[in-house]
This record gives C-alpha cells, sequence and structure tokens, in this order.
C-alpha cells in the first residue's frame, strides 16, 4: 500500500441495474428473469431500466418500449415506482456516510465518496469498498459495483469494467497500465462526434490518444484538446464535490394516446408541477425559471421558458405558471408528450415582503401535506382535482 500513501482515494459505486434491481428483490419470483421497468409493453414510454437478464436480448436505457417488447415479449414489464427507488437510495447514501461524509451523488443510484482519511479509522481503502458492498447487499438485497482509483476519473472507469457486483482498483503506478488498452470512447467528453474525428487520426486506444502531443489536440479539439491530453494520461484533480446542486428539476410524461384537451393537459401539468414542488423542497432548492416542454405526434417538440421575479418551491405558483406557457402553444395539434423542468435554482431564501404574506402562509400548508405525506403515502394528502 506504500504507493498509495500520497494520493487520494477515491471510491465510484454504481448500483447495478437498480429500478429492476429492486423489482426483482422485493419479487423474488422475477430474480434470474428479464425485467423491464418503464410501463406497459405496448406503451410510447421509453426503457427506465433494464436486469442483466433483459440486457442480453439488446435492451437497454432510453429504447421505446416497443422496441423491448419486440425483442423480449416473454419480459416482465413493470411500471417506475420512483418514491420506492428513491427510500432504497436514501437507505444505501446513509451508509456512505458511515464511513466518510465527503459523499458526491451522481443520481440515485451512483456516487462518488473520498474516504482518503477514513482509512485511520476503518482501515485500507479496498477494507472500506469492500464493507459498504457487503452492507448493501445484506441490508437491502441489492448489489453494486465499485471502482477504487486516485481521482474521480479513473474510479468512474473502473467501477463500469466488472459489471455486476464487480470492484476494480487502479493503483496509482498501474495508472497507465490500466489506461492504454481501453478504448478511446471510455475517455469522458468522447462522443460519437468526437469519437470519429479520433479514428480519422487512427486513434483508437487510450495509448493512441497519449501518442498525441498537446498542441496537436488543442488546434483540432480547442478548449477539449487539453483535457483530452490530461485524462489520457490518468489526470484528473476535481475534489469530490459535497454541495453539489442540481442544476435542473423536471418531470416529463407521454401519454398513451394524443391529447388535445386542454382541460385535461392542464391536470396532467398540476401532477407535474406538484411532483416536481416536493422534489425543490425535499432539497431545499427554489427555482426561477420554469420551463414547458411539448411534443407533437410527429415528434416536433417545441419548449417556453419563463423567468420569476422571486425564486419558489410552491407548487401553485409552478403550476399556474406552466397553463400560461402552454396557452402559448400553438393547439392546432394534440400532444403526446408534456413536462416541466425548473431551472435556475437557488438554495437561498429570499426576503418577503408584507404583501408576500399569503405566499408564506401556502409555503407554511404545504410543508406540513410534505411531511404528512412522507409519512403516510404519497398521495396521503392530494389535490381534489387529482381523484
Amino acid at each position: 500500500m506504500e504507493e498509495w500513501q500520497n494520493h487520494r482515494k477515491i471510491l465510484h459505486i454504481d448500483m447495478d441495474a437498480f429500478y429492476a434491481a429492486v423489482e426483482q428483490r422485493d419479487h423474488p419470483a422475477l430474480l434470474g428473469k428479464p425485467v423491464i421497468v418503464g410501463g406497459k409493453p405496448n406503451s410510447r414510454g421509453v426503457v427506465s431500466a433494464a436486469s442483466y437478464e433483459a440486457r442480453k436480448f439488446g435492451i437497454h436505457s432510453a429504447m421505446p418500449m416497443t422496441e423491448a417488447f419486440r425483442r423480449c415479449p416473454q419480459a416482465a414489464f413493470l411500471p417506475v415506482n420512483m418514491q420506492k427507488y428513491q427510500e432504497a437510495s436514501d437507505r444505501i447514501h446513509e451508509i456512505f456516510l458511515s464511513y466518510t461524509p465527503l459523499v458526491e451523488p451522481l443520481s440515485l443510484d451512483e456516487a462518488f465518496l473520498d474516504v482518503t482519511r477514513s482509512t485511520a479509522l476503518f482501515g485500507f481503502a479496498q477494507d472500506i469498498a469492500v464493507l459498504i458492498k457487503q452492507r448493501i447487499r445484506q441490508e437491502l438485497g441489492l448489489t453494486a459495483s465499485v471502482g477504487l482509483a486516485p481521482n474521480k476519473f479513473l474510479a468512474k472507469i473502473a467501477s463500469d469494467l466488472q459489471k455486476p457486483d464487480g470492484f476494480v482498483v487502479v493503483p496509482p503506478d498501474k495508472v497507465q497500465e490500466f489506461l492504454d488498452p481501453l478504448a478511446v470512447e471510455r475517455v469522458w467528453g468522447v462522443g460519437i462526434k468526437t469519437a470519429e474525428q479520433l479514428h480519422e487520426l487512427r486513434v483508437r486506444t487510450v495509448k493512441d490518444l497519449r501518442a498525441l502531443d498537446e498542441s496537436a489536440l488543442s488546434k483540432r479539439f480547442g478548449v477539449m484538446g487539453k483535457q483530452l491530453y490530461e485524462l489520457a494520461r490518468g489526470i484528473d484533480n476535481r475534489s469530490v464535490e459535497t454541495d453539489r446542486m442540481a442544476k435542473s428539476v423536471g418531470r416529463e410524461t407521454t401519454f398513451p394516446s394524443d391529447i388535445a384537451d386542454v382541460d385535461v393537459l392542464e391536470k396532467e401539468l398540476l401532477k407535474l408541477a406538484v411532483d416536481v414542488g416536493r422534489r425543490l423542497r425535499k432539497h431545499a432548492l427554489r427555482a426561477k425559471t420554469i420551463t414547458l416542454k411539448a411534443r407533437y405526434p410527429d415528434f416536433r417538440t417545441l419548449s417556453r421558458s419563463s423567468t420569476l421575479p422571486q425564486a419558489t418551491d410552491l407548487d401553485d405558483l409552478i403550476y399556474h405558471e406552466a397553463c400560461s406557457l402552454l396557452r402559448e402553444l400553438s393547439m392546432n395539434q394534440p400532444l403526446r408528450l408534456i413536462g416541466i423542468t425548473l431551472n435556475n435554482l437557488t438554495d437561498q431564501t429570499e426576503q418577503l415582503t408584507l404583501f408576500d404574506e399569503p405566499q408564506k402562509d401556502m409555503g407554511n400548508l404545504t410543508k406540513v401535506i410534505d411531511q404528512v405525506n412522507a409519512k403516510y403515502g404519497k398521495n396521503s394528502i392530494t389535490r381534489a382535482r387529482l381523484l
């Protein structure tokens, strides 16, 4: 372990087929069988998660449900149960925090952990990783894949190499040996177009990329050239950000059949506004910019945005603003999808004036409703219009 003494010890922990794994855990009859989370097979939604048994049929996230059904009609098709997945994620996060306060969540099912200073209490970083994997399995009945490395970039790649239930360690003195054989597409920022340009330069692996000097990369790829140069050498100095704030909060729904009735669309907007408002309040955030997304049957997608004078986390304000944006759209065609996204987020509470007292009262009422729903179930108290 001598080579680790002067280096950070970063874990990237990624749950295996998270949504599908939670469903298999809760329905033992589905263990070992293909499971697809996302809704009914004949719906117009997309796959949110697929078990490893389903992935053998080429099914992956964001694939249309109809295509997933065509490839694997014998699979179990289940609706998304976000509340259940959030509860599992919260418990996993508690396990992380019992070993280090330096946790950076990336989503419900993955996070970075800096355990550099935790070794004084819990032993080697490898031991901490094993303990976390064991506790996730024992306490939640789920499996996680882990990468341990001197930085976030390497840890992220490592966690993905031996899924499911993998554990890959990249010691500081083995970084180049680890990186060189990998396909260049493994490097952060190398998407389809960048990969095509690199292939034109006869760059297929990280080792090929490392053969190019920084000036040549910067000339071809601009600012990204420096990043490619450093990542090819395993250089990534970013810290684990414990106060990482979400950039946006959004929710959308694809209808089983196209909808032209404005009253029905507004009811759907109310559902979405309640959901995103609840998520804002859970993370003590407010939003100033509200964006409405609408998709027509021909897949033409439009968006309209509005910025409020003050940031809010109130469902009613979000809803009424979204309805105003809906009325700006051309309704000469029905809609197949509608969504609300909140941007320009802040965790600062703005000072209310005397004229804002009704908003303060509504905020207090909303907090009480959130507390009741958290204790007794998501929809214990709901809007009459949504019944």
